[in-house]
């Protein structure tokens, strides 16, 4: 009666194992560099809500804010994480809430949905130069992304 049931048992836990480790498979997005999003999500907003503090540390100052996130695959960032913010100041919790209101829509060539890990940087105060601009976002670039 042992030997009967041995086989159902392996069976049932190796079930029971995938059902647990599969969903937690799919969902470890690849990594992908902004610049190379679009093949995967397009960002649906023409414009997203923030909050904004009223008072706080260098709000006034040049900086930008890295916000990491994966997009699931309904399209909306999820673990929103602030893990950069250059100079130091308190625009972190803004960058995090435009970010987490981002909604995407599929690609073409993602019509399945496939979630990708992706940063964002925000800029605020950014000055108009695109130079000067530009040397403002490197300093929030983050590595590890595929171009």
């Amino acid at each position: 009666m042992k030997t009967l049931f041995r086989p159902l048992q392996q069976g049932l836990l190796l079930a029971l194992t995938l059902g647990f480790v599969a969903p937690t498979l799919a969902q470890q997005a690849h990594r992908v560099d902004q610049q190379d999003l679009y093949r995967y999500w397009i960002l649906l907003n023409t414009k997203v809500q923030m909050d904004a503090p009223n008072s706080g540390l260098n709000l006034d100052k040049p900086g930008c804010a890295a916000v990491t996130y994966t997009i699931g695959s309904d399209g909306v960032p999820m673990d929103v994480q602030v893990v950069k913010v250059v100079p130091k100041s308190d625009l972190g919790p803004t960058a995090r809430s435009a970010v987490s209101n981002f909604r995407y829509g599929p690609s073409l060539t993602n019509r399945a949905g496939e979630p990708v890990a992706t940063y964002y940087v925000v800029p605020f105060n950014a000055p108009a130069d695109p130079a000067q601009r530009q040397q403002l976002m490197d300093a929030c670039k983050l590595p590890g992304y595929a171009p």
